[in-house]
């Protein structure tokens, strides 16, 4: 089994950024409202004085001024699917598994698009919070091992360092940089 990380990895760009951006344009109200809180938590989150999920929650509030998530999520990949990496797709295989902090409502259906496997933050799509913890950093070999005990990936995919834990137990490794993979650093 191969695992790929999504964001900046097999995905340009980043897809909460990119669905944020779509929501702004084609629901400005709704989007605007969250902008300044959001502004202030990420600011925050760089002095760090807050955490990721905190940003993350704050970033995606404005969900429950949305009239029907799902279809937005669908139009949105409609318009982005493009932004999937040619060199992933030549590659893709059946068992494949996305594994990614991106929240799951927004990448469950470009994985079925894709035909793979997710595992991605649970976020509550009707309110924006976070149901547990984010994936991210270790917690990705947890849910990883959660899902599939005594089993070690043949390689692992990401554009990040932060992913290190993964890149641990993977029997191959890959940095990822615009598309090109280079062996993970040691």
């Amino acid at each position: 089994m191969n695992v790929y990380d999504f964001d900046q990895t097999i995905f340009e760009p980043d897809s909460s950024y990119a669905f944020v951006l779509y929501c702004l344009r084609h629901y400005p109200r709704a989007v605007s409202r969250a902008l300044p809180r959001a502004g202030l938590m990420g600011a925050l989150r760089l002095l760090k004085l807050r955490d990721t999920r905190a940003l993350k929650e704050e970033v995606f509030s404005f969900l429950p001024l949305l009239d029907d998530v799902d279809r937005i999520v669908e139009e949105f990949w409609a318009e982005n699917i493009s932004g999937v990496s040619a060199w992933y797709l030549a590659q893709k295989q059946e068992d494949d598994l996305i594994l990614s902090a991106s929240p799951a409502f927004l990448l469950q259906p470009v994985a079925d698009w894709l035909g793979v496997r997710l595992i991605a933050t649970p976020m509550d799509k009707h309110t924006g919070k976070i149901i547990g913890k984010n994936c991210h950093d270790y917690e990705k070999v947890t849910r990883f091992y959660a899902a599939f005990p005594n089993v070690r990936p043949a390689r692992f995919y990401s554009d990040s360092l932060s992913d290190a834990p993964m890149a641990r137990i993977a029997e191959e490794a890959f940095l990822v940089k615009h598309g090109e993979c280079l062996p993970w650093p040691l």
